[in-house]
C-alpha cells in the first residue's frame, strides 16, 4: 500500500470536499481517502498495483478540481504558505467589490433612505442612464469574484453542486433579472410606456447581486485571516530551525545553509544559537532552552555525551555537536510531521457533516426552486418569488459544516504541539476525551526510571561487595533499569567484574551465567523456588524491603543464596499530583507492572493509584488492556516508555508514550508526551474535552442556523408576521455563520490546563497513605503530613538566567522541599518546606555548586 499526500484546489465548502471524498474513494484500489476543506489537501491511501497518484489526480480534475502531489518538504508548509496567499487575494478582491459595490448601493437605494443622488440620476426621465450605470458598476464586482462562477457552475454541469453554485446562481439570477428589468426599459421608452419604465427600474436587482458577492467575499476573507492564525502553530515549529549553522570540517570553521549540514558534521554551538540538527554533545557543556519542543520551562544543562536535539537554543555555555539525524530524521521534522497528518486527518464526529454536507447542496437548490414556484402559484409577483429563491439559494451555503470540525482540530493539535503534547491523529484528540480508565507502567513512568542501590544484604558466607560483585557481573550485560543501578554501585566502589559464560535471560524472572565453573543467577523471587534450603533471614529481607517500596534482587552462587540487593526507584515528583488530577478528572487509574506486588502497592500508596496489576509479564501487559476493555466496556488509556509496552500501547483505545521513551513506544503510541511528565496526561485529557465541546458546538450552530435560516429565507413566517429576508441580509447571515465558527475554534488558543490537584487531592487509593514530604520509595511507610515553612535565602555569585534555574534546580531537588522560587535581581531565594530543615540543608548544596548561600535574618 501506498500512502500520497496532493493539494487540492477549488474547493470552498464541505460539499466539495465530500464529493472529492467520494469520487476518489470509488477508484479501485483506493484504502482510504480524507480531504480537509481547511488545508485543502488530500490524503489517499491506495494500493500502487491497482492504482497511482496520476489516476488520482485525473478523477478529483474530473470531478471539477485540481489535484497535485505535494511533496515531503513542501506538504508541511503549504498550510501556512497557502493561508496567507489566500488571505491576500481575498483582501484584493474585496477591496475591488467595495469599491464598485459601495457606489451601486448608494445609487440603487438611496432614495428609500432620502440619501441625496445628483440631479440628472435623480431626474425620472434618466432612469434609464441610472439602470445602466448601476450595470456596469456591477460588471467588476462579478469580474474580480469570478472564481465562484467559473466553479459554481462547473460543479453544477458535473452534478455536484457546491456552495459556490448557490451564490453563482443566486447572484446571477439577480443580475439576469436586472439585465430582464432594462430590456423592459428600453422596450417602454420605444414605446412611450412610462409606467413600464418606472417599475422596471425599481426592481434592477443589480445591487443584490453585487452585493450578495461583496457580504460573501467579506465573510471569506475573514475566514482567510482565521484559517492563516489556526496555521500559525505548524508556522512557528516551520520557523524553528535555524537557516545556517556553524561546521567544522577538515579541521576548519565554516558557515553553511542547515540543508547542507551532514551526519559525522561537528557542530559549534555559541551562547544564544539554535542547535541545527540532532546528535550527541561531544565537547563543552552549556545550559540548552528545549520549551520550544517539549515546553519544559527550565534549561537542561547538558555536557559530553549528552543527546543535543535541533530547534533548541543554548542560554549559556559552548557546544560541540556531533550530528546523527538531519533533514527529515530530526525531532523537529518528526513533529512537524506528527502535527501535519493529525491536522489532516479526520475525527469521528465529522462524519456526521460530511454525510449531510455530501447531499446538502442539492436539497438547497430543490428547496429554492419549490420555493419559487408556489409563490408563483399562490399570486406572489415574479420579484418577490425570485427574491424567495435567491435568499434561500445564499443562505444555505454548507460552509460553517464544513469548517467546524477542521478548524477545532488544527487549533486544538496545534496547542498541544505547543505544550509537548503531540497528537498523531484527529480521532486520538477526540477519543481521549472519552477515557474511563488511564493505566500507567511504572518504571519511566510513575517513578523516574532511574533507580538506586538502597541496601544489599549478604548471605551465605559472601560479603556486600562480594553479593554486589556478582550480581554486577551479569546485570553489565543486561540493559534493565535495575540492573544499571547495580552495575552504577559497583563502579562507585571500584569493584573489579568478572567475566560471565553462558549469559541468559528468562523474561518475568532474572538472568544467569557462569563465572569459571560457577553458575549464578540474579533475579526476582521466582529464582528462589526449588532451592533445597533457602535462608529464611533473606526471604524476610527481601518481604521488608518490598514493603517499603524497593525491589529486591536475589542473588544465587549454585543452589546457595549469595545474598539480596534492594533497588528503589523514586517516584516522579509530579506523579502524585498528575495521578490525583486525573481521578478529579472523573478517571479510574490503574498502574500495571512486572515488579513484585509489595513494592508495587508501596508506590500505588506514595503516588495515590487505584488499583495495582503486578508481577504482570512483558507479553501479558497487552492481554491486561483487553481485559480491562472487555469488563464493562470501557474506554481504556495506556501510558508508557518501554519496548515491552509497545503491544499495550496499541490494544489500548488511546495509548500515551512518554516522550524519553523508546522509538517503538512513540510510533505505537497514538499521543507522544514530549515532556515525559505524567501532569501531561491529564492536560492532553482536559484538551481534548474543550476541543470536543468546541466542536459541537460549531456543529449545533451550523445545522441550527440552516433548521432557521431556510424556512425564515422560504417565506413560511410571511403569512404570519411579514417576515421574509432580502437576499443581502441572507448572504451577511451567510458569511457571518461561517465566520462565528472559525471564531469559535480559535478560542481554543487560549486553553490553559487547569491544575485539579492540590492538598484535598491527596493519594487515596486502596491502603494509601498521605502523600508527605518524602516521596522516594524508602520513605513511603512513615510518610505524613506537616505543615510549609517559608524560609528565605541569600545567594551570591548569581550573574545570569542560568544562574537562577540552576539554583532553583538544586533547591527543588532537595528533600522536604516543596517549592523553590530564586530572584536574580534581589539576589535571594524563597524556599517553601514541607518538612522542617536545617539551615545547612538549604545552604550547603548550593554553596557547594558555587553559589554562596546564607539564611537571610
Amino acid at each position: 500500500m501506498a500512502r500520497e499526500k496532493f493539494i487540492v484546489t477549488g474547493m470552498s465548502c464541505a460539499a466539495c470536499s465530500a464529493r472529492v471524498e467520494r469520487t476518489v474513494g470509488a477508484l479501485p484500489g483506493i484504502k482510504s481517502v480524507s480531504v480537509n476543506l481547511l488545508k485543502n489537501s488530500m490524503d489517499a491511501v491506495f494500493d500502487e498495483n491497482v492504482s497511482d497518484p496520476g489516476k488520482i489526480s485525473q478523477a478529483v480534475e474530473k470531478a471539477g478540481y485540481g489535484a497535485r502531489l505535494a511533496s515531503a518538504g513542501a506538504a508541511t508548509g503549504a498550510p501556512a504558505g497557502a493561508a496567507e496567499d489566500e488571505e491576500r487575494v481575498m483582501r484584493l478582491r474585496l477591496t475591488v467589490s467595495f469599491i464598485f459595490t459601495v457606489p451601486l448601493f448608494y445609487l440603487a437605494m438611496g432614495h428609500m433612505f432620502g440619501w441625496p443622488i445628483p440631479g440628472y440620476l435623480s431626474d425620472p426621465r434618466n432612469m434609464m442612464a441610472m439602470g445602466l450605470l448601476q450595470f456596469v458598476l456591477l460588471i467588476p464586482v462579478m469580474a474580480v469574484n469570478v472564481r465562484y462562477y467559473r466553479s459554481g457552475f462547473k460543479a453544477l454541469l458535473g452534478l455536484g453542486p457546491n456552495m459556490d453554485s448557490l451564490i453563482a446562481m443566486g447572484s446571477a439570477a439577480a443580475a439576469a433579472y436586472g439585465l430582464w428589468g432594462l430590456f423592459l426599459m428600453a422596450h417602454g421608452l420605444s414605446h412611450g410606456d412610462a409606467h413600464l419604465v418606472h417599475e422596471a427600474a425599481m426592481n434592477l436587482y443589480f445591487e443584490s447581486g453585487a452585493t450578495i458577492l461583496t457580504l460573501v467575499t467579506v465573510g471569506k476573507f475573514l475566514e482567510a485571516r482565521a484559517r492563516r492564525r489556526t496555521t500559525q502553530a505548524v508556522a512557528s515549529l516551520l520557523d524553528l530551525a535555524p537557516k545556517t549553522a556553524t561546521v567544522e570540517r577538515d579541521g576548519r570553521e565554516m558557515t553553511v545553509p542547515t540543508k547542507d549540514v551532514r551526519v559525522g558534521d561537528t557542530l559549534l554551538v555559541k551562547a544564544g544559537e539554535t542547535i541545527a540538527a540532532d546528535g550527541v554533545c561531544s565537547g563543552g557543556a552549556g545550559a540548552v532552552d528545549e520549551s520550544n519542543l517539549t515546553g519544559e520551562s527550565l534549561p537542561i544543562d547538558k555536557a559530553g555525551g549528552d543527546k543535543a536535539t535541533g530547534a533548541t537554543v543554548l542560554l549559556s555555555g559552548f557546544l560541540r555537536v556531533r550530528v546523527e539525524r538531519t533533514g527529515e530524521d530530526t525531532a523537529l521534522a518528526k513533529i512537524i510531521r506528527l502535527v501535519d497528518e493529525a491536522t489532516s486527518s479526520k475525527a469521528p464526529i465529522s462524519r456526521l457533516a460530511d454525510r449531510i454536507s455530501g447531499v446538502f447542496v442539492p436539497i438547497v437548490i430543490g428547496i429554492a426552486l419549490l420555493a419559487f414556484l408556489c409563490w408563483l402559484l399562490l399570486g406572489q409577483d415574479l420579484p418577490f418569488a425570485l427574491n424567495i429563491a435567491i435568499s434561500i439559494l445564499v443562505i444555505s451555503c454548507p460552509c460553517a459544516l464544513g469548517l467546524a470540525t477542521p478548524t477545532a482540530i488544527m487549533v486544538g493539535t496545534g496547542q498541544g504541539a505547543k505544550g509537548g503534547i503531540l497528537f498523531k491523529s484527529a480521532e486520538a484528540l477526540e477519543l481521549a476525551h472519552a477515557l474511563e480508565v488511564i493505566v500507567l507502567d511504572k518504571t519511566g513512568t510513575v517513578t523516574t526510571g532511574r533507580p538506586e542501590v538502597t541496601a544489599i544484604v549478604p548471605s551465605g558466607g559472601f560479603d556486600p561487595d562480594g553479593t554486589l560483585r556478582l550480581a554486577a557481573s551479569l546485570e553489565k550485560l543486561s540493559e534493565h533499569p535495575l540492573g544499571l543501578a547495580i552495575v552504577r554501585k559497583a563502579a562507585e566502589r571500584n569493584l573489579a567484574l568478572p567475566d560471565v559464560e553462558g549469559f541468559a535471560q528468562t523474561p518475568g524472572e532474572g538472568l544467569s551465567g557462569r563465572v569459571g565453573p560457577l553458575e549464578i543467577r540474579a533475579g526476582n523471587a521466582r529464582i528462589l523456588q526449588g532451592l533445597p534450603d533457602p535462608d529464611p533471614a533473606l526471604a524476610a529481607a527481601g518481604r521488608e524491603a518490598a514493603e517499603n517500596g524497593a525491589t529486591p534482587i536475589y542473588v544465587l552462587a549454585g543452589r546457595e543464596t549469595a545474598g539480596l540487593i534492594a533497588v528503589s526507584d523514586r517516584v516522579k515528583d509530579s506523579s502524585p499530583a498528575a495521578i490525583a488530577e486525573l481521578k478529579a478528572l472523573g478517571l479510574e487509574v490503574a498502574m500495571i507492572t512486572g515488579d513484585n506486588a509489595r513494592t508495587a502497592q508501596a508506590v500505588s500508596r506514595l503516588a495515590g493509584v487505584d488499583r495495582v496489576l503486578a508481577e504482570v509479564l512483558p507479553g501479558d501487559k497487552e492481554r491486561e488492556i483487553r481485559n480491562l476493555q472487555e469488563n464493562g466496556r470501557r474506554k481504556v488509556g495506556m501510558v508508557g516508555d518501554g519496548v515491552n509496552d509497545a503491544p499495550a500501547l496499541a490494544r489500548a483505545d488511546v495509548g500515551m508514550a512518554i516522550g524519553a521513551g523508546t522509538d517503538i513506544a512513540m510510533e505505537t503510541a497514538d499521543v507522544v508526551l514530549m515532556r515525559s511528565d505524567l501532569l501531561d496526561v491529564s492536560t492532553a485529557i482536559q484538551l481534548s474535552r474543550k476541543v470536543l465541546r468546541n466542536i459541537k458546538q460549531n456543529l449545533f450552530w451550523a445545522f441550527f442556523y440552516n433548521l432557521v435560516g431556510i424556512p425564515v429565507a422560504a417565506g413560511v413566517f410571511y403569512g404570519l408576521w411579514g417576515l421574509k429576508l432580502n437576499p443581502m441580509i441572507a448572504a451577511a447571515a451567510m458569511s457571518l455563520s461561517s465566520v462565528s465558527v472559525v471564531t469559535n475554534a480559535l478560542r481554543l488558543r487560549f486553553f490553559k490546563p487547569a491544575r485539579l490537584s492540590g492538598p484535598g487531592l491527596a493519594a487515596s487509593g486502596p491502603g494509601a497513605k498521605p502523600i508527605g514530604p518524602d516521596r522516594s520509595l524508602a520513605g513511603a511507610a512513615n510518610s505524613q503530613e506537616v505543615s510549609n515553612m517559608v524560609k528565605k535565602l541569600k545567594i551570591e555569585g548569581m550573574t545570569c538566567g542560568h544562574c537562577t534555574a540552576r539554583v532553583e534546580k538544586i533547591l527543588k531537588g532537595i528533600k522536604g522541599v516543596d517549592k523553590a522560587k530564586v530572584d536574580l535581581k534581589s539576589g535571594t531565594a524563597e524556599v517553601t518546606l514541607a518538612s522542617e530543615l536545617p539551615d545547612a540543608a538549604l545552604t550547603q548544596p548550593v554553596t557547594d555548586e558555587g553559589y554562596p548561600a546564607t539564611v537571610a535574618g
